[in-house]
């Protein structure tokens, strides 16, 4: 995907070759990491298939992987829902998102480009204006290029994947609590990262993108608690 001149990586790309299945799988990922499909609303396998114009063999397929990924669960009635997080949830997620994402961080500091840290800071200018102008589908979509886009430069295939993974998990509830309370209240220390990137320091880019995280989750905790 390219906006304003600027090469951002989603899960949605995908050149015309792709398989039916993994196009539908794509499509559906991207609706669930930008909150497009909402926690705990039902789907069907007809409705998809009626929805997406697609056959029903790439839409099982799609789904057997979203709920691999852990980004669906299976209901009664056959049918499939987006999980509604709790807070041991949340817990958990942090966690595993502090373990992997600084390493990465601190990776992707080490070894990144002059022009590489460029289109990052011409993502979180687009970031910025998403918070400034309330678009919140805009800030989800830069914030996950921001992040995903820093991940690809840490050479390391196996974290990022987990961190993909686990970005499915919350990408519903962060949308939830951005409709709610807006993007104003959004916390981001891409810049503090940006600043460690110029630097080639790890440490002090693991150091922010920790704090990046927690913020981002308690935020999330903090609306899942008003909400219940």
């Amino acid at each position: 995907m390219k906006q304003s001149g600027i090469e951002i990586a989603l899960p949605s790309d995908r050149n015309d070759k792709q398989p039916a299945h993994e196009a539908v799988y794509q499509r559906l990922r991207a609706q669930i990491l930008f909150g497009e499909l909402a926690p705990g609303q039902s789907i069907t396998i007809q409705g998809l298939v009626k929805t997406l114009e697609v056959g029903m063999t790439p839409v099982r397929e799609a789904i057997r992987r979203l709920i691999s990924d852990g980004a669906l669960v299976f209901k009664d009635n056959r049918r499939i829902s987006v999980p509604i997080l709790k807070i041991s949830d949340v817990e958990e997620i942090v966690y595993a998102r502090k373990s992997i994402e600084c390493e990465l961080a601190h990776r992707a500091a080490i070894n990144i480009k002059t022009n590489d840290i460029s289109n990052l800071e011409h993502i979180d200018l687009m970031l910025d204006q998403a918070i400034t102008e309330g678009d919140i589908q805009g800030y989800l979509v830069h914030n996950y290029s921001f992040h995903n886009t820093l991940y690809r430069h840490a050479e390391a295939p196996i974290l990022t994947d987990l961190a993909e993974r686990l970005w499915l998990r919350f990408g519903p509830s962060l949308r939830m609590v951005c409709g709610r309370l807006g993007t104003q209240s959004v916390p981001d220390r891409h810049k503090d990262i940006i600043a460690a990137l110029h630097k080639h320091d790890g440490e002090v880019a693991a150091l922010a993108m920790e704090r990046d995280v927690v913020q981002g989750m308690e935020q999330i905790m903090e609306g899942l608690t008003e909400a219940s």
